[in-house]
């Protein structure tokens, strides 16, 4: 049986909080290097300490333009 790898992270800029549980997990915007590769836009839940993490998204910088334009379009479209 395999061993399970361990993942290495470095938060290399923190954009902001999109929303907190109030049970100790935050939905965050950030900029994290996943196993020293290229760093990615990444949408996630974390622990208050950034020892735990939940799944979440990353994106390159062409998605995450992508992403905005459409994010863009849906706010203008959705009277916001």
């Amino acid at each position: 049986m395999e061993e399970a790898k361990e993942i290495k992270f470095e938060i290399v800029r923190k954009f902001g909080l999109l929303s907190d549980s109030g049970r100790g997990w935050r939905k965050e915007l950030n900029l994290v290097s996943w196993n020293e590769r290229e760093p990615k836009l990444d949408i996630r839940d974390w622990s208050e300490d950034h020892e735990r993490m939940g799944k979440g998204v990353t994106l390159t910088r062409d998605e995450g333009a992508k992403l905005y334009e459409y994010l863009g379009s849906f706010l203008k479209s959705s009277g916001r």
